[in-house]
């Protein structure tokens, strides 16, 4: 489904991303982990659009997509959440995921309807667990709540590829295990390919089919995670004192 060679970002003098490469399978879900710095959301801003490659090419679906703005990528296929949720507070629940349901049914003259905004902003609501009520407030959502609205605004625009980014930060627990649920119940009944940005590493070891791991800018591991998790080069510049735990979360997807 998706193909990225030799991926570089430059700015000035500073290389974010050196010659990066792998694939994403259709109805795969990849993790995408590695330190602070290590060049993960470069990677996603560039594949969503945001940034433009210095050099390399990203082909989705057979078609060379580097460099294309947001909004075509977006009309390609590719969805993505953002770490810092920035929802329109002056509009309700409903209709900031139905905007981004206009927004998922490209620019072509004539080509917006509301109906079918309203259609995909219920459908990524119940998905999510969110209300369906037009008039609920964003105000009264907390972290998980906001969480939600961001993937139901992402799967409003019809995705067949989500590009999710640290979609469990500032949750406890037990949300943490829902939300990582539920990019397995998007991925299992939506059909829809995941690459997951994430630092908690034991829960993404337990739902992810292959983790690539980064490090200043480069690749530096990828594979099964018990694979991953067990590799030296990984432990040293990035598990830690982690890695018990990761390895056994790694084993417990194996089951």
């Amino acid at each position: 489904m998706l193909v990225v060679e030799g991926l570089v970002k430059r700015f000035g003098g500073f290389t974010a991303v050196n010659n990066v490469s792998f694939k994403v399978d259709q109805g795969e879900i990849l993790g995408l982990i590695g330190p602070n710095g290590s060049g993960k959301s470069t990677i996603f801003n560039m594949l969503s659009g945001t940034f433009p490659p210095s050099a390399g090419s990203i082909t989705f679906e057979g078609h060379e997509i580097a460099g294309l703005a947001p909004h075509r990528i977006i009309n390609r296929g590719i969805g993505r959440t953002f770490q810092i949720p920035r929802p329109f507070r002056r509009l309700t629940i409903f209709e900031n995921v139905e905007l981004a349901g206009f927004y998922g049914q490209g620019g072509n003259r004539g080509s917006h309807s509301r109906a079918k905004a309203d259609e995909a902003a219920e459908k990524a609501l119940a998905m999510v667990g969110l209300p369906t009520d037009r008039q609920a407030p964003v105000d009264g959502l907390g972290a998980a709540g906001l969480k939600k609205l961001e993937l139901a605004k992402a799967l409003a625009t019809g995705p067949k590829l989500l590009l999710a980014d640290e979609s469990l930060g500032g949750l406890d627990e037990h949300e943490m295990d829902q939300a990582a649920d539920m990019l397995r119940k998007i991925r299992d009944e939506l059909g829809i390919t995941i690459i997951w940005v994430e630092h908690i590493m034991g829960v993404l070891m337990r739902v992810v089919d292959r983790v690539m791991v980064l490090d200043h800018g480069e690749k530096i591991s990828e594979g099964l995670p018990s694979a991953v998790s067990s590799d030296p080069k990984v432990i040293e510049v990035y598990l830690g004192t982690d890695a018990d735990a990761t390895q056994a979360a790694a084993a417990e997807q194996r089951r």
